[in-house]
């Protein structure tokens, strides 16, 4: 029984001990709680301090077109296409981009390095001329570092300690950084490049005529392509019976001579070669292969400046016929001890990835005169393409660098080939010359081509943490190649160029003094009335301005059909305004070509102006913004950047240098003349 006294006792006990719990606990609540919230901050400020941008990986790969019609590059990448794009627009901020006039590679990749205009870093082209140097030499290379007159990224990035790797990259070379790395920077002029090289049966010469200037690298450089005799063999031993009279071709290139062995193995009465052996010295074989086989990579050694270089070599057949007419290519590994900094990293390459081969075909094309050309072709852009991905873990883990900018020549010599964007593009005059399932087949190959750089991107996204800013961007796109307008034919119907033919090489011999008006590539025209002789200086006066005029004047009204090839002719002193060219590097006139045709500065006996060319691609002189076809990719992820964010509008080239900057905390230079891209910032 409890009485109303013992119950108030009870009640009294009870509100004494919750006071005490509320005493003692909840001061430990409210700590426990404060240290929570004070974890989650420290948290919080670790994650921050672990997101921060401080590596960039920028890889370019060189005329990969992207734009909103038919290289949808995000629809492919939404489709599922292209898994390793898709896994960047997720996670970073995606659109399109406008290259700078003329679209072309050294412009553009200038810009891209510099954040700036052509006019302000002063590559205006690849072969530049310049007043007081003469027009038939090259004054100035703009694939070279000293062709800018303001240092790129890599320059400012290695000033603010960064550690920097730059792979293949045009402008690079000669190398102008000091403690970082460098891997043969394409046509830069600097170390023994060793380019591949076809051999071909002589014949009737017709080939090389048709070639001309086209045999060589960029037209004035070494053979690209040689013609061979063919002779009874001599002097070969441990070489297989053949059931045709053997025949033999010296093939002598970069210093190197190796012994070519054609022979027939089939024992049935007829004459039909079948394969070729290769030798350094009639005795050891190095491949013995028959058409469209590869060889094995093998030793050997070049010169270069009289010096003994240590390379790589292998062997493939493009064609070889019953009759014993042959076409084969020599490719040399792309790296040696002259061409990276430091000079021991070639061999280190070579060891750990494999010769390197750096890019498909050559400029100009080789491997477009004959049908087995494709799939020679494809094999060795597969090579390439290879090469770049697996060298990517080798260079993140074995160099540890903060910086790499990497660019990939091969998409470029896709889409401007002869073989494919001609007949997959409906603006091409050639669209229908394939059936469906020709296109089909043709799609399926560039759409593997995009897969090997989707490839690219994935090892680069494997080996890079959450500190590195990656970037994929390009130079430019591609346009369709329908017809060459040879301007220096044009010119020489006018009375205004000079020239006469070597009937062996097919090669113009230009009579330059006699010769008022010539096209000089990519987009050039040089009038002088007094003839162009000797050291070039820019003409003045009333006869030079009404030679301009006239040659102005035959150039706009040139008809196609009715058509206009050309889009623009602006003179020298506007080329600043109107195009953002530095005015000392350009022309007296600069002309601009509407897509669909392209300039060739090759001259004919027959002064035909309009031709159709192997080639169906082109992208050199056409005005960018108004050609979506010259459109590229841009993909920004890393810490900063919105993810999953598109930006609905065409960007400059010039934003790509100081939105980069930005991101990495490194002041932008003051000449820089790109703005960051605001819109793709995280808050």
């Amino acid at each position: 029984m409890f009485y109303k006294g013992n119950c108030c006792h009870f009640c009294v006990i009870i509100k004494m001990m919750k006071k005490t719990w509320l005493m003692v606990f909840f001061p430990i609540a409210i700590s426990l709680i404060f240290l929570g919230v004070l974890g989650i901050v420290l948290d919080s400020q670790e994650n921050q301090e672990e997101v921060k941008a401080e590596k960039l990986y920028w890889f370019i790969p060189d005329g990969m077109r992207a734009e909103p019609d038919l290289f949808n590059i995000f629809e492919w990448a939404e489709k599922g296409k292209l898994p390793n794009i898709k896994k960047m627009m997720d996670n970073g901020a995606y659109g399109f981009m406008v290259p700078v006039y003329p679209s072309h590679t050294p412009v553009n990749f200038a810009t891209l390095v510099t954040g700036t205009y052509p006019e302000t870093h002063g590559v205006a082209d690849g072969p530049m001329h310049v007043e007081g140097r003469p027009l038939d030499k090259v004054a100035v290379g703009g694939f070279r570092s000293a062709a800018r007159k303001i240092p790129a990224i890599w320059s400012t990035l290695e000033e603010a300690g960064k550690k920097v790797f730059l792979l293949a990259m045009p402008g690079s070379t000669p190398p102008e950084i000091d403690t970082g790395m460098v891997v043969r920077g394409r046509w830069g002029g600097w170390g023994a490049d060793f380019h591949a090289i076809n051999f071909e049966s002589k014949e009737d010469m017709s080939q090389r005529k048709k070639q001309g200037r086209g045999s060589r690298l960029f037209y004035f450089g070494p053979q690209l392509t040689q013609y061979l005799d063919q002779k009874v063999p001599e002097g070969w031993e441990n070489v297989p019976e053949s059931f045709s009279p053997a025949l033999e071709s010296e093939m002598t290139t970069w210093g190197a001579t190796v012994y070519a062995y054609v022979y027939d193995s089939t024992d049935d009465d007829k004459v039909n070669y079948d394969k070729i052996i290769f030798s350094k010295d009639k005795k050891d074989i190095l491949s013995d292969l028959e058409q469209s086989e590869w060889g094995d990579w093998h030793d050997i050694t070049l010169k270069w400046q009289e010096k003994e270089v240590k390379s790589n070599v292998i062997f493939h057949i493009i064609i070889l016929d019953d009759n014993g007419f042959f076409r084969v290519r020599f490719f040399f590994n792309n790296i040696n001890e002259y061409i990276t900094q430091p000079s021991t990293l070639a061999d280190e390459l070579t060891k750990g990835v494999g010769p390197m081969v750096d890019f498909v075909d050559n400029f100009p094309p080789q491997l477009v005169y004959y049908d087995e050309d494709k799939s020679t072709f494809l094999d060795e852009m597969k090579l390439s393409l290879n090469w770049h991905t697996e060298s990517i873990p080798f260079i993140m883990k074995e160099y540890q660098p903060d910086v790499v900018i990497h660019d990939a020549y091969s998409p470029n010599q896709m889409l401007t080939s002869r073989w494919w964007l001609g007949y997959v593009d409906p603006t091409s005059k050639r669209y229908n010359d394939v059936t469906e399932e020709e296109r089909e087949q043709l799609w399926e190959e560039v759409e593997s081509m995009y897969l090997q750089l989707d490839n690219i991107i994935g090892e680069i996204l494997e080996n890079t943490d959450e500190s590195t800013v990656v970037v994929l961007s390009s130079d430019h796109g591609a346009a369709v190649l329908n017809k060459w307008v040879r301007v220096n034919n044009l010119l020489a119907k006018n009375g205004l160029l000079k020239f006469t033919i070597n009937e062996e090489t097919g090669e113009p011999i230009i009579d330059w003094e006699n010769s008022k008006a010539i096209y000089l590539k990519m987009d050039n025209i040089y009038v002088h009335p007094d003839g162009l002789a000797g050291d070039w200086t820019r003409g003045s006066g009333t006869e030079y301005e009404t030679l301009r005029d006239q040659v102005t004047e035959i150039l706009l009204n040139l008809e196609d059909g009715g058509v206009k090839p050309v889009a623009t002719v602006t003179k020298w002193e506007d080329a600043g305004d109107f195009l953002d060219l530095p005015a000392d590097r350009v022309g007296d006139l600069v002309i601009a070509n509407e897509a669909g045709y392209g300039w060739n500065e090759e001259m004919t006996e027959d002064l035909e102006i309009f031709s159709t060319p192997l080639k169906t691609g082109y992208k050199q002189a056409i005005h960018p913004k108004e050609t979506k076809s010259m459109w590229t990719p841009f993909i920004i992820m890393g810490p900063g950047v919105k993810k999953g964010y598109k930006i609905e509008d065409p960007q400059k080239f010039v934003d790509q240098y100081p939105t980069i900057m930005t991101l990495l905390g490194v002041p932008i230079p003051e000449v820089v003349e790109g703005k960051p891209l605001e819109e793709i910032f995280e808050k």
